[in-house]
């Protein structure tokens, strides 16, 4: 006779399952490094807004072909340009 095993608890878990990340999740989430804190809540700095903004193909390309962190130098290439290039109103 086979006795029977003990349930053992399911790990899989459903990704559609998973909680939309907030805004208000991300203020309260805590960023760890193995096991200690090295910080509470999103950072202090700079604000940024999401934006649709068309780009020609080649000029996305190329900041893309860059790797990662080329929307950093996307961003940086325009801070540049706007210091060289100041912005009037007419």
């Amino acid at each position: 006779m086979t006795a029977k095993s003990d349930v053992t608890k399911n790990t899989l878990v459903d990704p559609d399952d998973a909680p939309e990340l907030t805004d208000a999740w991300f203020e309260e989430a805590d960023l760890m490094q193995g096991t200690k804190l090295v910080r509470r809540g999103r950072p202090a700095g700079k604000t940024k807004a999401s934006q649709t903004v068309r780009f020609d193909l080649d000029v996305l390309a190329a900041f893309k072909a860059t790797g990662k962190g080329w929307q950093t130098r996307m961003n940086e290439a325009l801070r540049a340009y706007l210091k060289e290039h100041p912005l009037t109103h007419a």
